[in-house]
């Protein structure tokens, strides 16, 4: 099989890294609109398999001529690209598959070309991180299982090993993005109501083994496409986790209008935004760097199962590739995205259309698959009769 990967980022990088080591990949294309950094990313991943191409994203022409090559795609650039990938995937006639983004609706906008992509014949996949993307594939897994599912809570955190002070966090994608994040409302379903409650709200302590007490608290984006999916859940919401006392320091950030979009103040006769300031402020404060890390993860769905009150539990810890020097949270969702495109192109997905992760990815050959990856997914199902439930 032949796979194609937009941008030579940390995402792309990684996802080139999987594809090189399979077996049945033959060939893979990396691109970039600085031939340079693709260039540089082949000569340290160093296989015969990969060659680098200098593609403008914007252009679908050029788009279009290097994704030709290719059985699949994996866009790995910012989300903002998502759309326009996905038309020109379809227009050729080739798969391709996102790393998602839900800030201004950007899935949606790829969710509304599945009728396209059906005529198209193609395979198109959003939302394929961590969160959104594993969690998917594990709530989806989970529900298969299920007779009747009612609820899916979901924990998701990149988190460093050893935190410092003052936010005890080192960032692993973009600090614009998490505060998008943490003031963008969150969207759940309680009582079988879709709502959106405020995010950095609810905290709660959560524990995982080999760590102290954590917190999780509500923030935006993480439930995804699970709502549309799943609209007769009575209960469904995703919390973030972070050391204690995270969520309080970021509120009174938020409260004092100092990561609120297109507010400035005036200081000695200049528009200045406090937004922009504190981003400048924070940057070599929360650089991870060299710093280990590690991402925590846990899937809880629950339902009806002959006739039964069950559960079923998903956990994950994963950290650093110190070896590799590639980060948790790397491993994570780059091992995602090129598991799942490799399922695409081998034909073990092959329904056509755009697809939500939940609603396609196959949870047994996925979990085995990072298994392999030494990614280590660990399921638990619990029982309780309805009976004793209702008392």
């Amino acid at each position: 099989m032949k796979v194609g990967v937009l941008g030579s980022g940390l995402m792309g990088k990684e996802a080139a890294r999987d594809l090189v080591s399979s077996e049945k990949v033959s060939k893979v294309g990396l691109a970039d609109i600085d031939l340079s950094r693709a260039e540089h990313v082949c000569k340290v991943l160093h296989s015969p398999k990969l060659s680098a191409y200098q593609v403008n994203a914007a252009d679908e022409n050029e788009l279009a001529k290097f994704m030709e090559d290719f059985d699949v795609i994996i866009n790995a650039l910012f989300y903002s690209f998502n759309e326009i990938v996905a038309k020109t995937a379809i227009k050729i006639g080739v798969s391709s598959v996102d790393l998602g983004g839900h800030i201004g609706h950007i899935t949606d906008k790829v969710l509304e070309l599945d009728d396209a992509a059906k005529m198209s014949g193609v395979t198109i996949i959003p939302d394929l991180g961590v969160a959104p993307g594993m969690i998917n594939i594990l709530s989806g897994y989970g529900a298969s299982k299920l007779d009747d599912v009612e609820s899916i809570k979901l924990y998701v955190g990149g988190i460093p090993l050893n935190p410092e002070r003052p936010l005890e966090y080192n960032h692993v994608f973009s600090m614009e993005g998490v505060f998008d994040h943490y003031t963008d409302p969150s969207l759940i379903i309680r009582n079988g109501v879709k709502q959106e409650i405020a995010s950095l709200s609810e905290v709660e302590r959560i524990y995982f083994e080999k760590f102290g007490p954590l917190e999780a608290f509500h923030t935006s984006g993480g439930t995804s496409t699970l709502s549309h999916s799943f609209p007769q859940l009575e209960t469904l919401e995703y919390k973030t986790i972070r050391y204690p006392g995270h969520a309080e320091k970021f509120q009174l950030l938020v409260d004092l209008n100092l990561t609120r979009k297109g507010y400035q103040v005036e200081v000695n006769g200049e528009k200045v935004s406090p937004r922009d300031v504190l981003l400048k402020v924070l940057d070599p404060i929360v650089e991870l760097g060299n710093k280990d890390d590690a991402v925590l993860l846990r899937v809880i769905v629950s339902g009806l199962k002959d006739k039964e009150k069950t559960t079923y539990t998903y956990e994950m810890t994963t950290y650093k590739d110190r070896l590799n020097n590639v980060t948790a949270m790397a491993r994570a969702t780059a091992n995602t995205i090129s598991i799942v495109a490799q399922m695409i192109a081998e034909g073990t997905i092959n329904q056509k259309g755009v697809i939500p992760p939940e609603k396609i990815v196959p949870g047994d050959l996925y979990i085995a698959e990072l298994k392999k990856r030494d990614v280590h997914i660990s399921e638990i199902e619990t029982k309780q009769s309805s009976e004793i439930a209702n008392i």
